[in-house]
Parts: structure tokens; C-alpha cells; sequence
């Protein structure tokens, strides 16, 4: 197949080494403009569970990614979904399939609804998280850390959750199963309930760029506010009618983890794999992406489903303020989603579109 994928860090390069290794034809666009420059005369180089070598084509332009690709794969931080989506959206054509990796904040709707409003009848598919873990380690190679055991996939419309099942599997392999709905896939994502307060408790070594492990520094009462930020999350799935994994299930399905209890389960994630390390840049995106795209979302929909979501707002606030950052006012999916003027019903009803 003819694989178009937006972005060029770690993921959008391990995905496209992974598909290319696989036989599929892949073509890459850096949003940002240079990112995949160093492909354009030497082939992608992975190293990791992938040791491959495969060449991948350099589209210089949303529109020409979008006019030589079957499926389209959005693989970008999620503050720049939109900015992705609003490029790729009047290039979009009847019949496409758009995979976003990994979908947050609803952006797979924002695309979806956007699509229908200009009459293009696409299909699009979101993870709740990315199918491998991956490092970008220069402008033509990639080390791939992880490929997920399992991992849930929604579609809209609804009714094409099967056939991007089968896409999946073919692309990527076995491990897919299907997620209620787009909803269900944006409240699986784990990593705003995890990355928030392990930023915010080891924001010192951030400031100071130590080299800290990340799972040796989730210490116990790091892991309880953790928890206490994954039982709203897992509250709101309930007001909503929609089945998420808790945190636990997340690790022992992506690491095959035994243990049960968070602190626990950091622990013998620290034995294994020592890293990977904390981040060093007070810009992280451990709290620049996944505060206002996860927890100020997940408070949003606290605010639609009459959910209390102290401990998620006690996080946002205290980011907020280390970083000097207004973070609910970051989140540029919100308000074109008009979540605020939203009822369960509503919403429900637009997730659930066939």
C-alpha cells in the first residue's frame, strides 16, 4: 500500500521504518519543514526490535502527501494535530483512510466532522496510544524500543470499526481489537495521568537537566496521585458508557508487567529497563502537550458528564503555575468541538456516528 505519514520525530520515523521494512511504499511530510530533509538522499536507517534499512520518499507538502497516499498517518504530538488536520483537510479525497497516532482531545473528530463538511466521505482511525515507542536519533535514523502487544482502535464512522481493524492488522500486525468509539480511544490514553505529576514532583531535576529514570522516580506517593488522576479519568468513562483499561492493565499490556500496584509495577519496570529518562527540558511534553490535550480535556468533559475532577484540576493548576503557562487555554480542539456547549447525549450520538 501507499502510506503517507505527517510528522518526522521519533514515531513518524519508526512508523515509517516499520511499514517500509513491511513492504509497503511510505512517503513522509514534516509539518514543520526540514524535519525529514536527511531522508531525501539516504535511506532510514532503525535499530531496536527493527533492524532495517528501508527508503522512504519526502513530501514537501501536505497536498502532495495527500495526493499520493491510500492511508494517511498522522504521527505528531497532539498540539499539532489541528494544525495538521486544517493542512491536510482540503486535500483529503473520497475514500481515504486516515490513521491518527495518537489521538487526543477528540482531534479524530475535529478531522472527521471537518471532512464531512466539505463533502469528502473518509474514514478515520485513532489509538489511544502509539502502536511502538521510538527515539529519533538524527536526521536518518531511529531506534524503536517498543512494539505494543496490544492496542485498541476506534473509527469513525462507527460503522468501519472492523474494516480499520483489518487495515491495522494489515500495516502493523496482530494486537488490535476495537474500542467502543473515538471517545473511548481519546479517555485510553494514560500518559496525561502518569506524565503530569511525575513532571510536576521531579520538575527540580527537570530545571536542572539531571539524568533521572523515569519509573526509578515514580515513588509511592507519586504513584498514589497517579492513581487518584486515573480514577477520574476512569469515572468519566463510566458517565459516558464507555469501557477504558486502568493504568495497571495499560503497563501490563504494553510491558508485559506482573506486578499490581503502580509503585509496584515502577518498580519492576525500573528492574527491567532502567530507563527510559526523565525529561531535561522545562518545555516537556510531559506537560506542554499532555496537560492542556489530556487533563484540561478530561476536565472539560467533567464539565459536560457533572464528573468532580479535583485532583485532575489540582495538576492543571500547578502546572499552570510552574511553567507560567495557561494551560487551559492551550487546547486549540476544544472550542471548535464546542465540548463546553456539549450534553453526554450529544456527544455520545456524534462518536457514534455510522
Amino acid at each position: 500500500m501507499k502510506i503517507g505519514i505527517a510528522g518526522a520525530g521519533g514515531i513518524a520515523f519508526a512508523s515509517a521504518a516499520w511499514l517500509g521494512h513491511a513492504g509497503h511504499s511510505v512517503g513522509l511530510w514534516s509539518p514543520g519543514g526540514h524535519g525529514a530533509d536527511g531522508l531525501r538522499a539516504a535511506p532510514l536507517h532503525a535499530s531496536g526490535v527493527l533492524d532495517a534499512q528501508v527508503a522512504v520518499q519526502v513530501a514537501d507538502s501536505a497536498q502532495a502527501l495527500a495526493a499520493s497516499a491510500d492511508v494517511l498517518l498522522i504521527a505528531v504530538p497532539v498540539n499539532g494535530h489541528r494544525h495538521v488536520m486544517d493542512a491536510l483537510l482540503p486535500h483529503l479525497r473520497h475514500g481515504q483512510a486516515v490513521i491518527v497516532s495518537s489521538m487526543g482531545s477528540l482531534s479524530a473528530l475535529y478531522l472527521a466532522e471537518g471532512a464531512r463538511a466539505r463533502g469528502r466521505d473518509i474514514t478515520v482511525a485513532s489509538f489511544g496510544t502509539t502502536v511502538l515507542t521510538a527515539r529519533r536519533e538524527g536526521a536518518d535514523r531511529v531506534r524503536i524500543m517498543t512494539r505494543r502487544a496490544e492496542l485498541g482502535v476506534s473509527a469513525l464512522p462507527r460503522s468501519r470499526t472492523q474494516e480499520m481493524l483489518a487495515l491495522c492488522r494489515q500495516l502493523f500486525g496482530e494486537g488490535f481489537s476495537a474500542h467502543d468509539n473515538a471517545l473511548a480511544s481519546a479517555l485510553t490514553n494514560i500518559n496525561p495521568v502518569a506524565h503530569g505529576p511525575l513532571a510536576l514532583f521531579n520538575w527540580t531535576r527537570i530545571e536542572r537537566g539531571e539524568n533521572w529514570p523515569q519509573y526509578h522516580y515514580m515513588t509511592p506517593q507519586v504513584a498514589a496521585v497517579i492513581e487518584k488522576l486515573d480514577a477520574e479519568r476512569l469515572a468519566l468513562a463510566v458517565a459516558f458508557g464507555v469501557e477504558v483499561r486502568t493504568i495497571e492493565r495499560h503497563f501490563a499490556q504494553s510491558f508485559s508487567t506482573t506486578a499490581d500496584r503502580l509503585t509496584e509495577i515502577a518498580a519492576e519496570l525500573h528492574a527491567k529497563r532502567g530507563g527510559p529518562p526523565g525529561p531535561t527540558d522545562t518545555g516537556t511534553r510531559f506537560l506542554a502537550e499532555d496537560v492542556p490535550y489530556g487533563l484540561v480535556f478530561n476536565a472539560a468533559l467533567g464539565g459536560v458528564a457533572g464528573v468532580p475532577m479535583p485532583s485532575t484540576q489540582a495538576i492543571i493548576a500547578a502546572a499552570s503555575l510552574i511553567t507560567g503557562s495557561d494551560f487551559p487555554a492551550a487546547n486549540d480542539l476544544i472550542e471548535p468541538l464546542e465540548l463546553r456547549n456539549e450534553s453526554v447525549a450529544g456527544l455520545l450520538a456524534r462518536v457514534n456516528h455510522a
